[in-house]
């Protein structure tokens, strides 16, 4: 296959799978407060544009979406586009990620960073109470943000995330995140996603193909496609990755019904963590076999059982699992 090949496929599956969103953008203030790695005397509020998409009518009860430390907002579609019907989806960019802007220096990238993206897309929507969805990083900022402003938050869908994650994995998955990646010919680009989301479970190449045109755009200096993204904030995240992720005092501070979506081959998510969520009243836990760290959240059958859930959390055992619909086609991603 060519990038000319590919750039034709593309073009067919892109209005099927992205119709009906809206790219919007906001004007996000970095506090001075924000900026450990500038000396004292360069400190200063600047501001930058981030990037969110936006599906369905405000008048709706918003869900709002927050992916991984190197996703896109347009990872979101599949779900995004079904549940516009009954919700006010937003799913953003973060900092340096996507269609957003980037931040100054790479300290900038923060966690607490994150949480002020978050608050500052509410405020500037008015949004409030919403559901907060949050992908592996999203999730664990959405644990802050529910912690911190329980008034903003209605429900939490938690995607194989939990408040521990040891030291190993997030230095493994920080090692293969923090490069520069050049992809000059397609089959690089597919073996390389490939690889990394070999866990991914059975979904198929169209859902593959729209996650890796969103995650990466072309390089004209570079002669090929490279990542969307600002590498530096992968490194950020990479240096901070020397010790174990423990937010359980935020997860005692949660105070909303709680979803949690667990990849049964997740390494991320361990099955001690899940003993200890789901002790906690109006926590339902949703397995997913035949897939690892966060699911994709594109298969019907998935999307159908968050939607029941959001419509009445009870509608849900407290812990049950779901398989995957039929049919799925991998022939580029192997």
């Amino acid at each position: 296959m060519t990038w000319k090949n590919y750039e034709t496929i593309m073009r067919v599956i892109e209005p099927l799978v992205g119709a009906g969103h809206r790219l919007r953008h906001f004007d996000y203030t970095h506090s001075a407060a924000l900026q450990p790695g500038t000396v004292e005397r360069l400190r200063s509020d600047y501001t930058i544009r981030l990037a969110y998409t936006e599906w369905g009518s405000p008048q709706k009860p918003a869900l709002l979406c927050l992916g991984g430390i190197a996703n896109s907002a347009r990872r979101f579609d599949y779900l995004a586009r079904a549940l516009s019907h009954d919700y006010h989806v937003l799913c953003l960019d973060w900092a340096g990620r996507g269609r957003s802007g980037w931040l100054a220096d790479q300290s900038d990238y923060s966690f607490e960073g994150n949480v002020a993206q978050v608050l500052a897309l509410i405020r500037h929507k008015r949004l409030g109470p919403v559901t907060l969805l949050g992908s592996s990083l999203g999730g664990s900022v959405a644990m802050r943000v529910a912690a911190e402003a329980p008034e903003l938050v209605d429900r939490l869908i938690l995607n194989d995330i939990g408040p521990y994650i040891p030291t190993e994995r997030r230095r493994r998955r920080a090692e293969s995140v923090a490069r520069h990646y050049v992809f000059r010919h397609p089959a690089q680009l597919f073996h390389r996603t490939g690889a990394a989301q070999k866990n991914d479970g059975p979904v198929d190449d169209t859902v593959l193909l729209h996650n890796s045109f969103h995650q990466t755009r072309w390089s004209e200096e570079n002669g090929g496609r490279v990542y969307r993204h600002d590498i530096r904030a992968l490194q950020c995240y990479r240096d901070g990755a020397a010790l174990d992720h423990d937010q359980w005092d935020d997860w005692e501070r949660v105070d909303c019904p709680v979803l949690l979506v667990h990849g049964m081959m997740s390494d991320a998510l361990q099955e001690a963590t899940i003993a200890r969520m789901i002790g906690k009243p109006g926590t339902t836990v949703l397995h997913v076999p035949d897939v690892g760290h966060t699911p994709t959240l594109s298969d019907p059958l998935h999307i159908d059982a968050l939607a029941r859930w959001m419509a009445a959390r009870h509608a849900l055992p407290v812990e049950s699992t779901i398989g995957w619909s039929t049919g799925a086609a991998r022939l580029l991603f192997r």
